[in-house]
């Protein structure tokens, strides 16, 4: 693991190297404050809370997130540094985690810089810092969760924009598993255990817990056992595809 720091410090610093860092902070920050103060009716709920700020970033970093993660691996195909970075002495889950856990930084760097909105309301009134604070643990590790997803397609995608898609697809999967409109699909034949764990994949029913300031172990244990799957997942696609 010597070597991770390394590759950690190259693709936080390859973020910054190009203009899709500041565009990428810019669009998440304008819609987080149209989504929360317009579309989420911040100001009609008559209420000094962030709920309308979560309750969008499932949905914000359905698009956004993706977008960000497929780029690393698609692009080292792309300009052929792939082989490179392949025969440097570096293990796979040492470029792998380095890749992911820049990219986790830099989201949460953009999520921190929201921190206005956490002034607003306490301008505006005496609101429930705890559950804030717990808001913003769930958004990071939610946005965790979508940049693992997005590593593994990138690996195994060549193209930056069927990375993407496949990504977007397999996010909104996670999303929706716990609607009734899925489990209804379900409900005429699978056994209840089998509803109960569908639902439990959901994003939403985990997601929604944190930001409503209920920090569950398990929920927190669904987070980063899900990031740690999708990783070792990536370390396999990209052992595979290596001779690609």
């Amino acid at each position: 693991m010597r070597q991770l720091p390394a590759v950690f410090k190259r693709e936080l610093g390859s973020y910054f190297a190009t203009p899709l860092a500041y565009v990428f902070i810019v669009i998440f920050l304008v819609l987080s404050g149209v989504f929360t103060f317009y579309l989420g009716g911040f100001f009609e709920s008559n209420q000094a809370s962030l709920t309308p700020f979560f309750n969008f970033h499932p949905w914000l970093y359905l698009f956004l997130v993706p977008a960000l993660a497929m780029r690393l691996w698609a692009e080292e195909r792309k300009s052929g540094t792939i082989e490179l970075l392949m025969t440097l002495p570096i293990g796979r889950f040492e470029v792998v985690a380095g890749k992911f856990l820049a990219a986790w930084v830099f989201a949460g760097l953009a999520l921190l810089l929201t921190f206005p909105m956490v002034l607003t309301v306490n301008y505006l009134g005496e609101p429930d810092n705890g559950a804030i604070a717990t808001g913003y643990l769930g958004s990071w590790l939610l946005a965790g969760a979508y940049l693992a997803i997005g590593s593994c397609m990138s690996a195994l995608a060549k193209n930056q924009v069927i990375a993407f898609i496949l990504a977007v697809c397999l996010c909104f999967l996670f999303i929706v598993s716990g609607f009734p409109l899925v489990l209804d699909a379900f409900s005429a034949w699978a056994p209840q255990w089998l509803l109960d764990a569908v639902a439990s994949l959901s994003f939403l029913v985990r997601f929604d817990a944190i930001s409503k300031g209920v920090v569950d172990l398990r929920d927190l244990l669904y987070f980063l056992s899900l990031i740690a799957a999708w990783l070792a997942a990536t370390v396999v696609v990209v052992d595979l595809k290596k001779a690609d």
